[in-house]
């Protein structure tokens, strides 16, 4: 299934994002506390940085952790919280080098239901419950990963018609429907 994303606002950082799992997982690690499309560009600005044309799990994982740092704390730095960051994605790669040799996109392949697919995603460094639950819904309304369950597994964000998350982003149109829902939600919570 070839994807076609809309989640950084830049043509080659979604195409990086829809071809390179890792760099997709990255992207979805980096998307805290900073604008949904500065942390999904993320990934193509490392790559940029580190002279590929993608991210390599194990390239990140072994690379010196310091210099790693100044890597995405190099201005503009890739995230709000850069050094942290940087420990996170680093955390990440080598997990996906440790449990799936390299290759993230065997998190989701080899998954027999979305209940499997929920847990190996929570298990990932960084991947809270909520986290997890919209990686399933990404993966299932715009890549076609849909095994046994998967809606269930994601909660609200598998709904259909859903407005909630990355997950239901395709263009400006859809991605003005999510800012007003999580806008929404949070003056709720305020209330």
């Amino acid at each position: 299934m070839v994807t076609t994303l809309h989640l950084a606002g830049d043509t080659e950082a979604d195409q990086l994002l829809a071809r390179d799992p890792f760099a997709l997982l990255v992207g979805m690690l980096l998307d805290q506390q900073v604008p949904m499309e500065k942390a999904f560009a993320g990934p193509a600005v490392i790559a940029s940085r580190l002279g590929t044309d993608g991210l390599d799990p194990e390239l990140v994982a072994r690379y010196d952790a310091d210099e790693f740092a100044a890597l995405v704390s190099r201005t503009p730095a890739v995230h709000r919280f850069p050094a942290s960051m940087a420990a996170r994605i680093q955390k990440l790669a080598a997990f996906v080098l440790e449990e799936y040799d390299s290759d993230a996109s065997a998190i989701w392949t080899g998954a027999h239901n979305g209940t499997e697919l929920l847990r190996r995603l929570k298990a990932l460094p960084g991947f809270g419950a909520q986290k997890a639950a919209i990686m399933v819904a990404l993966l299932g309304k715009q890549f076609g990963v849909r095994p046994d369950g998967w809606r269930e597994a994601a909660g609200a964000y598998g709904e259909p018609d859903a407005t909630r998350s990355v997950a239901d982003v395709v263009d400006a149109e859809s991605l003005a429907r999510v800012r007003a829902t999580k806008r929404e939600a949070k003056r709720a919570a305020k209330a």
